[in-house]
């Protein structure tokens, strides 16, 4: 069994992000009590946190590795940050995409000058599909979460929340593949041990929240999975390695209805003035309507982890009344 990714991994990952992510801020939720800060990863040049694990990864590859350029699957977020990131560094770049991939996400990955493969949505297609270009191309694989380079990359949000906010009692993160939650809740262990960390999966993808009770990675059907509104959340399964991480720091996962994350949106768009896509909300969704589920404390820290949404689901959920019980008050 590997070894769990460590502070001066996280460090030497912050390192090297240095002018390519930005530090993004802890902005107040207008009105919340106990405070609630939210943490908009959405700042990102690509609009998720994806990019912080996937540079950290890239920029630790050899000049024989990089000779051939670089492969990725994702269902959007990550092959953003992966093209995104090669395009800086100056490699060629191929996403492997699952077929149900938001038409806005695969667009982005296009206009950064990766190429793009469509594949089955299972993760098993995305997997065969990516190795298969590694084979032929000789591309250098770059895991979308079960890689302790992505993770440790990941971590660098929780050395900000750590120095920003030292007097944080609860973090609460989106879960798909687990990577962002591993890096969070590994660098909150050493620098703020008093902080509870929390996991946030769709009730349609609740995955992880299996995986987590049971010790073991536990498996959803695409064809159930899918049925959430949150494509970014859409992970078949947590990765071996974030659960490892999850079993050790991780005290909780929480789940949140369809009707909660559209409310979510809604109300981190009209009163807090951020945009986030639903898998990005998720986590400030457990807040504002799953409180009770959630460990006691005086502030909590919310990762709003991207910003990626369709603009005509944006206008849908803005424009449509909120389900009862879930609207601002």
């Amino acid at each position: 069994m590997p070894s769990l990714v460590s502070i001066g991994e996280i460090r030497a990952a912050a390192a090297s992000l240095a002018g390519v992510t930005v530090r993004t801020p802890l902005v107040p939720f207008p009105g919340a009590d106990p405070a609630l800060l939210i943490k908009p990863e959405s700042l990102q040049p690509t609009g998720s946190f994806k990019l912080r694990g996937a540079y950290a990864a890239m920029s630790t590859l050899p000049a024989a590795a990089r000779e051939h350029g670089v492969v990725a699957h994702s269902s959007g977020n990550h092959g953003q940050a992966v093209a995104y990131a090669a395009a800086r560094l100056g490699l060629p770049a191929v996403i492997v995409v699952p077929e149900n991939a938001a038409p806005v996400k695969v667009a982005a990955i296009r206009a950064l000058g990766a190429e793009v493969v469509v594949s089955a949505p299972d993760l098993a297609a995305r997997l065969a599909a990516t190795q298969e270009i590694a084979r032929e191309r000789g591309a250098a694989p770059i895991p979308p979460f079960d890689d302790r380079r992505v993770i440790a990359g990941q971590g660098t949000i929780g050395l900000e929340i750590a120095a920003d906010c030292p007097e944080v009692g609860l973090v609460v993160v989106p879960v798909a593949g687990g990577g962002l939650i591993s890096g969070i809740a590994t660098a909150l262990h050493t620098l703020s041990p008093g902080a509870t960390v929390i996991g946030v999966e769709p009730e349609l993808a609740a995955d992880a929240r299996d995986s987590l009770r049971e010790g073991r990675q536990v498996p959803w059907p695409p064809e159930a999975t899918r049925r959430t509104i949150a494509d970014a959340l859409r992970a078949d399964q947590v990765g071996a390695l974030p659960l490892q991480h999850m079993r050790e720091y991780v005290a909780g996962i929480v789940t949140v209805t369809e009707d909660e994350i559209r409310a979510a949106v809604r109300r981190l768009a009209l009163e807090a003035r951020l945009i986030a896509e639903p898998g990005g909300a998720v986590a400030a969704a457990a807040c504002l309507f799953r409180r009770k589920e959630l460990p006691a404390a005086t502030t909590t820290v919310a990762m709003l982890s991207g910003g990626n949404i369709d603009p005509a689901l944006l206008v849908d959920i803005l424009g449509s009344p909120p389900a009862p019980g879930l609207g601002p008050g």
